[in-house]
């Protein structure tokens, strides 16, 4: 059968608007578009590439079809089969916004978001209480706080920045404290 690369988009393409449910869908479309239908590959080449799909980083859908383009046109294929898979979700979501503003733009489905905005700071509150009760639980813990608090509410800091400080300042004092406990 034919490999040219608008055969192997067109074939990941096909592949890529039928793929809902995400990567365990997918065997048996490819199965059946790779294997039976046009010869490229055999069974034991896509459970191998589906093998290694699923063990490395990204979508198993976009990492086998990688894999299957390299076997027949080496990278142009590669490239063209990850665009063959990824276009039609891509497609679809650009469409679904668009339709989502149109959407958000009404008066009804503005007052739905008002609501559940109330709904999810409701939820945070009761989310810092609990978190409060377990976590602040000294003076020392009450400052970290205060500090972590100011340097995200006052100077923008990065959260990440401030977990990773308060990271170190609790293992600096758990092990002032073991220094102290042995002398």
């Amino acid at each position: 059968m034919e490999k040219t690369l608008y055969q192997i988009f067109k074939t990941f393409f096909k592949v890529g608007t039928l793929l809902l449910g995400g990567g365990y869908v997918i065997l048996p479309l490819l199965q059946s578009e790779l294997v039976e239908k046009r010869n490229w590959i055999d069974d034991n080449e896509l459970c191998e590439y589906y093998a290694l799909s699923q063990s490395i980083p990204g979508l198993i859908a976009a990492n086998l079809s990688i894999f299957v383009g390299y076997k027949l046109r080496k990278i142009p294929g590669a490239i063209v089969a990850i665009i063959g898979i990824v276009l039609p979700a891509f497609v679809s979501i650009v469409i679904i916004a668009r339709l989502m503003e149109e959407i958000i733009r009404l008066k009804f489905m503005q007052s739905i978001f008002w609501g559940v905005g109330i709904g999810v700071l409701i939820l945070l509150f009761l989310a810092v209480k609990e978190m409060w009760k377990k976590s602040i639980v000294d003076k020392f813990t009450c400052w970290i706080f205060f500090i972590t608090f100011i340097l995200s509410a006052g100077f923008k800091a990065p959260p990440a920045t401030i977990i990773i400080l308060a990271i170190f300042i609790g293992i600096w004092i758990q092990y002032q404290k073991k220094i102290e406990g042995q002398e």
